[in-house]
C-alpha cells in the first residue's frame, strides 16, 4: 500500500524509460520508509521482462538489491532517530507514548517474522525496516531476515508478473496483489489485536473480582 499518486500507465512509462534503475530505486525508497509504489514498479518490471523489453534476471537482481539495501537504510534511520520522531507523530494523531511502547514491544517479540514476511503485507513493507531499528533488533539477525525475505518477495513478485503477465492484464495482476497485501494486513492486525484485547479483558475481570466487599455485606 502506498500513496498512489502515480498511475499505472505513468509507472510503466518510467520503467520503460529508466529500466532497472526504476525497479531498484522504486523498491529501495519504499523499503526505506518512503510510501512509493515499489511493489507496483516491481510487478511492472517483471511484466516488461515477460514481454521481452527487459531481462528477467536483471529485473530480479535489481529488485532484490533494492529491497535489501532500502530496508537497511530504513533500519538505521529507525535506530538513530526513529523513536523521537515516532513519538512526535503519535502525539499528532493522539497516540500516547505508552501505546507506542506497547506496539514496539509487540514488534520486538515478532521482529524476525515481521522483517521476513513483512514485504507481503500492506504498510508493513514500508515500516518494517524503520520499526526493526526502533525496536533495536540485533543487526546480524536483521541482515539475515532482510536478505531472505527480500529474496523471497522479489522472486515471487517478478516471477508472478513475468509468467502471469502474458495471460492476465497487468491492471488485474496489480489489483490481485494489492488485495492480497491488504488481506494480509487485516490478518496481522487481528493476530496482534485479539490477544491484546483478551489479555485486557482478563485483567479487568481479575481486577473486578479482587475488589473488596462493602462493609456489612
Amino acid at each position: 500500500m502506498s500513496f498512489e499518486f502515480l498511475s499505472l500507465e505513468t509507472i510503466q512509462e518510467i520503467a520503460r524509460q529508466y529500466g532497472y534503475w526504476a525497479v531498484f530505486l522504486g523498491i529501495a525508497l519504499e523499503s526505506a520508509g518512503i510510501p512509493l509504489p515499489g511493489e507496483t514498479i516491481t510487478l511492472v518490471g517483471g511484466f516488461l521482462a515477460g514481454s521481452g523489453e527487459l531481462n528477467y534476471w536483471l529485473v530480479l537482481g535489481t529488485a532484490i538489491a533494492g529491497a535489501v539495501i532500502g530496508d537497511n537504510f530504513g533500519y538505521w534511520i529507525g535506530k538513530v532517530g526513529g523513536w523521537p520522531f515516532l513519538v512526535r507523530v503519535g502525539r499528532f494523531f493522539r497516540i500516547t507514548e505508552e501505546q507506542l511502547t506497547e506496539a514496539k514491544n509487540q514488534f520486538s517479540e515478532n521482529a524476525a517474522r515481521a522483517v521476513f514476511f513483512g514485504r507481503f503485507v500492506a504498510l508493513l513493507r514500508i515500516f518494517a525496516g524503520p520499526m526493526a531499528g526502533i525496536a533495536k533488533m540485533p543487526y546480524p539477525q536483521f541482515i539475515l531476515c532482510n536478505l531472505a525475505g527480500g529474496t523471497l518477495w522479489a522472486s515471487v513478485m517478478v516471477t508472478l508478473s513475468f509468467f502471469l503477465g502474458r495471460v492476465v492484464p497487468l491492471e488485474q495482476l496489480v489489483s490481485w496483489v494489492a488485495r492480497f497485501a491488504i488481506v494480509a494486513l487485516v490478518l496481522v492486525i487481528a493476530w496482534i489485536a485479539v490477544p491484546m484485547w483478551l489479555e485486557s479483558r482478563k485483567l479487568k475481570q481479575s481486577s473486578a473480582g479482587e475488589q473488596p466487599s462493602a462493609p456489612g455485606e
